[in-house]
């Protein structure tokens, strides 16, 4: 469908229409007076009715003119709307980013994220999505997502098309309680073999995580006295903190408890667990101001 007027003629009738004179919308519009006239003669000729009429030095609008005026207003809106919706998607100022997260990172560590970065760009939009590290990777290979923090080991097959960097550092913690027999004390690697363990149930992918990273440090979790097995980290960290039993949580989740203090760390001499969180990116898809701005904030929040 061709449509019977242009921006630039609504532009005119519009100005018209304020200035109740074609002189006066002439000079607003740095056009000349006669150019100004054509364009109304051609937009009244191509709709087929009146729009405005002479009153001696006035111009009066006629019935069809105040309604093609307020459409004109409206058109004339949404296309400067539509510029600024673009200039601010340009400048970074709005837009969509898609962000990954593994299953402890997303829980605990992404909400903090999400709420400083917020603070800063409110009309970015974040879209989150929680997953296995393997699946999240597949995902930034597969350009679905934008960008993703992840704590597991990335698939070999995966690496070639992802760029990884090291974020910062998760440790691996052994907790307990207050009242606790051990509590102020610092262990030795033996001693962990006299606790009661409370864990997640030995299907789960975080609880494979935890017990290959204890593995790889030379602790025998098959040796572990297991006396409980919870769903879910949040369901551990309560037995402990009534004091059922001990458990390896990562620090990136023990943040709430530490603050109020309601569960006790023990030192393992000669040992310190950790692993790293990697922010993985695919190096083929296309970054917007968006993704540029949030990565800063990674880093930002790194050096904090």
């Amino acid at each position: 469908m061709v449509l019977p007027f242009t921006l630039q003629q609504l532009r005119i009738f519009k100005a018209i229409a304020s200035e109740k004179n074609f002189t006066q919308a002439a000079e607003i519009l740095f056009v000349s007076q006669p150019s100004l006239s054509k364009q109304v003669k051609t937009l009244e000729n191509h709709l087929g009715i009146l729009l405005l009429y002479r009153a001696g030095n006035q111009i009066v609008l006629t019935e069809a003119g105040i309604v093609f005026l307020q459409y004109s207003e409206r058109i004339l809106a949404l296309c400067e709307e539509s510029c600024r919706a673009l200039n601010d998607l340009k400048d970074g100022e709005r837009g969509n980013l898609k962000i990954g997260a593994s299953q402890i990172i997303g829980t605990y560590f992404i909400p903090r994220i999400i709420t400083l970065f917020n603070q800063s760009y409110p009309q970015i939009n974040l879209h989150i999505d929680i997953d296995s590290t393997q699946i999240i990777a597949k995902k930034i290979a597969n350009q679905n997502l934008d960008i993703a923090i992840v704590g597991g080991d990335i698939p070999v097959n995966l690496k070639k098309n992802l760029e990884i960097e090291s974020f910062i550092q998760d440790e691996l913690i052994l907790i307990i309680s207050k009242s606790h027999p051990l509590t102020k004390k610092r262990i030795n690697k033996e001693d962990l073999y006299h606790l009661n363990f409370i864990t997640l149930k030995s299907n789960s992918i975080i609880c494979k995580l935890i017990n290959n990273i204890l593995i790889q440090n030379h602790i025998q979790t098959k040796q572990f006295n297991i006396i409980m097995e919870l769903n879910s980290l949040e369901a551990i960290k309560t037995a402990v903190s009534l004091g059922l039993g001990a458990a390896f949580i990562f620090s990136s989740a023990l943040e709430k408890e530490l603050k109020l203090e309601t569960i006790e760390i023990i030192p393992i001499e000669n040992i310190k667990i950790a692993r790293t969180f990697s922010i993985i990116t695919n190096p083929y898809l296309e970054r917007s101001k968006a993704f540029d701005f949030f990565y800063r904030e990674l880093w930002l929040i790194k050096n904090l």
